[in-house]
């Protein structure tokens, strides 16, 4: 080994091992093989994003980007026209080769782990659900074709497959093996968001005490269960179109001791179930992206319609396209929508979302704009700074967008 590869060996910062991650009552379990699969794939991962990514803007500062000027005397003009270009560069074409293959076979990793034991899973779901009226489906609702048509992020059947009565397949792959692609960074039980959603409320609007809270799309509950921990006195609900992940989120859920908390299956087109003014808090974490045009335009009528006065309607996203952003990060960003399975990415990413929010019948002098940074979890990371500063080797940043009434 050469001083230079073991300098950068030794300073390569990977994801935890699989095995520390939380676990609880309807959990899938993982053999030694399948625990070394996700192991990989989530290094796999993190060398991509920490050795690989770096190369990939070399070239573009290089080689893309200066074989465009010198061959059209101007300047790559948007992200579309650096993509296309990107396009032509062996180094990026490697670098999306490799993400896709990552993705693909998390899919493979996470669906055998959860399929071989399918019966099982919705076995223990059953026990820990039981007759328990905070599970409630409903046969009438209708997956629309933005949702049915799409396998997000390359999960075949997406969120919302049902394969037999009582299955929970679908939500236990995505809880477990979910791994791969946040490596940790969201913490052992994966709720990272909603931690840092609760330490930004409570930091801006301490005063703040809601009663009635619902978070739409809120698949098993990753995001909505550290909130609901945090307002113990409120009632929580957490509205999804999948059957699966509400079945395997409420079971999850009450194995970890949080009661106060129902899963809804509805769309969050139609919320028609619940009166004008029927929540002090809404929210949406890491949804947005996934909407149609129109089912985002119907979805924030229906937060406008839903919120009480005083109340807060707070969506947690990756950064809008802005001016400022430069192309190249654009790009990268962009390459969910053209081979994660994203295909609303890149259209909402660009939209003016303040102006979404006035048409929804918000006052746009009461738009909330902020960002939140995940909450390292000391239990992964012993040795991550205790401040608030960004650490990208462990930390999650988001944008925040919402309103107030």
């Amino acid at each position: 080994m050469t001083i230079a590869n073991a300098s950068a060996q030794q300073a390569y910062e990977g994801p935890p091992d699989y095995r520390v991650i939380g676990r609880h009552g309807v959990f899938p379990e993982t053999t030694h093989d399948e625990i070394e699969r996700i192991n990989f794939l989530a290094q796999m991962n993190r060398h991509l994003s920490a050795r690989v990514v770096p190369s990939v803007h070399d070239a573009y500062e290089r080689r893309v980007s200066p074989a465009f000027e010198k061959a059209n005397g101007r300047s790559i003009a948007d992200r579309h026209e650096a993509r296309r270009e990107l396009l032509k560069d062996p180094m990026f074409r490697l670098w999306s080769a490799l993400r896709r293959m990552t993705m693909e076979q998390r899919q493979q990793a996470g669906r055998w782990t959860a399929i071989r034991q399918r019966e099982a899973l919705a076995a223990k779901a059953a026990a820990l659900i039981g007759d328990d009226d905070r599970l409630q489906l409903d046969p009438a609702v209708e997956i629309p074709r933005y949702v049915s048509a799409v396998d997000h992020h390359c999960m075949p059947g997406s969120y919302h497959t049902e394969y037999f009565p009582g299955d929970v397949t679908n939500g236990a792959n995505y809880d477990h093996a979910g791994f791969v692609t946040t490596a940790g960074l969201l913490g052992k039980f994966s709720d990272g968001g909603g931690h840092a959603v609760v330490n930004w409320v409570r930091r801006n609007y301490p005063d703040f005490a809601p009663k009635r809270i619902l978070e739409i799309g809120g698949t098993v509950g990753h995001s909505s269960l550290p909130i609901a921990q945090a307002y113990p006195d409120a009632d929580m609900t957490v509205t999804d179109l999948g059957v699966p992940v509400l079945r395997y989120g409420l079971a999850r859920a009450k194995s970890l001791g949080v009661d106060n908390i129902r899963f809804v299956q509805a769309s969050g087109e139609d919320l028609s179930r619940f009166p004008d003014a029927s929540f002090d808090w809404i929210q949406t974490t890491m949804f947005l992206h996934e909407l149609s045009n129109s089912a985002l335009a119907n979805i924030l009528r229906e937060t406008r319609r839903l919120l009480r006065p005083g109340g807060l309607v707070l969506h947690v996203e990756q950064p809008q396209y802005s001016p400022d952003m430069p192309l190249f990060e654009q790009v990268m960003r962009d390459w969910d929508a053209f081979y994660n399975n994203e295909p609303f990415w890149s259209r909402m990413h660009e939209l003016d979302l303040d102006q979404a929010m006035v048409d929804a019948g918000f006052d746009r002098d009461k738009l909330i704009h902020g960002g939140v940074t995940g909450v390292v979890d000391k239990e992964l990371f012993p040795d991550a700074a205790e401040d608030d500063t960004e650490d990208y080797g462990r930390k999650a940043a988001w944008h925040v967008i919402g309103a107030t009434v």
